[in-house]
């Protein structure tokens, strides 16, 4: 009975070593960047996806991403905030446009 009591002490105080590591990690959630945005190619051909947004000091970003078929590419530090985004198909048809916010890591599947 000792051993198991011992045994579950251990593993309460391991989980909460791990939630206090993600508790430190959590706290750049108030950065202004986001550490990356990913987008997959699901489709049968390669695609060009675009972002237009602006900075926080008013300035344009703009980014584009050529993804061949069945791959995935990223961006890295990308501002927070609402992008205007098109995929775009390789016979240049605009394939879906629209606006999205952007605040935290994700990974878009286009399919």
């Amino acid at each position: 009975m000792d051993k198991i009591l011992k045994g579950g002490e251990i593993i309460v105080n391991g989980l909460s070593f791990l939630k206090g590591n993600k508790s430190n990690l959590t706290n750049t959630s108030n950065s202004k960047l986001i550490e990356s945005v990913c987008i997959k190619n699901k489709l049968a051909d390669k695609i060009t996806f675009s972002l237009i947004g602006k900075g926080a000091d008013g300035s344009i970003i703009k980014k584009e991403l050529v993804i061949q078929k069945d791959e995935k590419e990223c961006l890295l530090e990308l501002p927070k905030g609402i992008y205007i985004y098109e995929i775009i198909l390789a016979n240049k048809e605009i394939y879906k446009k629209g606006e999205y916010k952007f605040d935290d890591e994700i990974t878009m599947t286009i399919k």
